[in-house]
């Protein structure tokens, strides 16, 4: 039984690895190229990221190598350093300081992050990974593969960049290429279809196709030819030496060099808070509902990039991309991500000719399905459904990731999310209504069970808003906790403000460490009396 479905898991990983190392190979290396970094060290921090970070993270579909997100970092530190080797050491640091913070438990941070907000990043991402797809899949190759961010370099951005590919260059053969690479896809997706083809990738049968269509155009001499410039690109080495002196070293001597030392705080920041936004949403989209320990993937990451520093590679994170491929793909356990990994290894070193056939278009084709797949408009429906405090949030944190990058609109989104729970309290005070209330009615107010500073303002207003010469219960039974500044207001409204309106105050189930007097406090409600009132809850 074990070994039936091992076998089960096994067929799904390995076809899910292919996908993700098809969608790997450019994005590594354009990531390099938009760090201004060696092509050669993205396609490292791909192979540390499987089969390092894979073999030790205890994220069971996550699939980590050099983010977008950190490309605009690489580029400033490399040109502060003067040299690629002297930020490699700052990556090593970065690794120790990453992988200090999973031990003493930072990791935590992630249970912060609202749910509206990681579905937002998530539907963030899908869109645009299918804007920035737009231009490669018709031939139009300007900006590089990986780049993730709307203002793009040289003045342009990703909106422009689709209007350059739609109104001054559209390749046939490359818009060709894509066509049949979607329709290849939903095909392969089709349940009559899938069936028949077992564990064989519809991504891998995408990129055949396309090479082969455009080995019959080049062989033709057509026009419709795409050129290598918008090809796969691998730099190919012509003996093992060169191939092993593409490995750059740390240079050490920077070791009392501050600039390093603050870099690498900066890259483990920033790599560290993508690696938690990613696993988050991974494991939200996960059809098996596993989690992820946050402070071991911390260690791990730690471990990859301090790996990385030391023979060359880029940082690395968690990845959102390949992440969300290798589950759409059918992976089913971290094997999946290892062996992407090794696929790497194996297909640079042995056959990097034959990656360099592969059409950018085909690989257009599967990363514009991903894009689709994360931003279905079901989702939109969902969160709509889900009331404007979800929405709300949701929707800025969509088009803040969209017009900004990953990080900043995140924390717009979170932004958005306090406010919207700020807004939601401040809507949920209880405004007394003379018309609901018969004079000698108890007015019950029962708290919560967490009472925090998020619930002050609600409180404050309910309490002004009463009647003179009511009767009011404030009931804290259920409550386990109650803010500093909560109290004081009760503090305040029992021993001035009630007392100057003719109001009666009592108190129920507060704890003794609150310190309000005994006479103050009832221990059950008199039978037959009215409770009116609002149930303040914690938002």
């Amino acid at each position: 039984m074990e070994k039936s479905s091992f076998l089960k898991t096994f067929k799904g990983d390995l076809s899910a690895s292919i996908v993700v190392f098809l969608i790997a190979v450019p994005l590594c290396l354009g990531i390099a190229l938009a760090s201004g970094a060696p092509l050669f060290s993205g396609l490292i921090a791909g192979i540390i990221g499987g089969i390092v970070i894979g073999a030790l993270s205890n994220s069971h579909t996550s699939v980590s190598g050099p983010a977008a997100g950190l490309t605009a970092v690489v580029l400033v530190s490399i040109q502060q350093l003067g040299s690629f080797q002297a930020f490699l050491l700052a990556v090593v640091f970065a690794g120790v300081l990453q992988y200090v913070l999973g031990l003493v438990r930072a990791g935590s941070i992630a249970n912060f992050f609202p749910n509206s907000v990681i579905k937002g990043m998530l539907t963030g991402i899908g869109i645009i990974i299918i804007l920035k797809q737009i231009p490669h899949a018709l031939g139009y190759d300007k900006d590089a593969e990986g780049d993730m961010a709307f203002f793009e370099p040289g003045g342009s951005n990703t909106l422009s960049s689709i209007w350059d590919s739609i109104a001054l260059y559209i390749h046939p053969g490359a818009t060709l290429v894509t066509l049949i690479g979607l329709a290849i896809l939903i095909l392969w997706e089709r349940p009559a279809i899938k069936s028949k083809v077992g564990a064989i990738p519809g991504a891998l049968v995408a990129v055949l196709a396309g090479v082969l269509i455009n080995q019959a155009f080049e062989a033709a001499g057509s026009s419709w030819a795409i050129l290598p410039e918008h090809l796969v690109n691998i730099p190919i080495a012509s003996s093992l030496n060169e191939f092993f002196g593409q490995f750059l070293f740390p240079d050490f001597s920077q070791w009392n060099n501050p600039l390093v030392y603050q870099i690498a705080l900066t890259v483990c920041a920033v790599a560290s808070i993508e690696t938690l936004l990613c696993i988050e949403a991974v494991d939200k989209i996960d059809p098996e509902k596993r989690t992820t320990n946050p402070n071991k993937e911390l260690q791990a990451q730690g471990i990859g990039n301090l790996v990385s520093g030391l023979i060359g590679g880029l940082p690395i994170t968690s990845v959102i991309v390949r992440s969300s491929a290798n589950l759409n793909a059918g992976a089913r356990t971290k094997l999946s991500a290892i062996l992407h990994g090794v696929f790497l290894v194996v297909c640079v070193l042995l056959i990097p000719g034959l990656l360099n056939m592969i059409p950018l278009a085909a690989l257009a084709a599967i990363l514009l399905q991903v894009g689709y797949k994360l931003a279905k408009v079901s989702i939109f429906k969902q969160m709509w459904a889900s009331g404007k405090y979800q929405w709300w949030p949701f929707i800025i944190t969509v088009l803040a990731v969209v017009f900004t990058d990953l990080l900043t609109g995140v924390l717009i989104g979170l932004g958005a999310s306090v406010f919207a729970i700020l807004r939601g309290n401040m809507k949920n005070a209880y405004f007394f209504h003379k018309e609901e209330y018969h004079e000698g009615d108890l007015i019950r107010i029962e708290l919560s069970q967490e009472v925090s500073f998020l619930n002050k303002a609600s409180i404050k207003l309910t309490l002004e808003h009463l009647p003179e010469g009511a009767n009011v219960l404030i009931d804290a039974t259920d409550t386990a906790y109650i803010d500093h500044d909560v109290l004081e207001i009760i503090r305040e409204f029992t021993a001035l403000k009630a007392p100057a309106k003719n109001i009666t105050v009592q108190l129920s189930g507060f704890h003794e460490r609150y310190n309000f007097g005994e006479a103050d406090f009832v221990h059950s409600e008199a039978p037959g009396v009215a409770a009116k009132g609002k149930v303040l809850t914690n938002n």
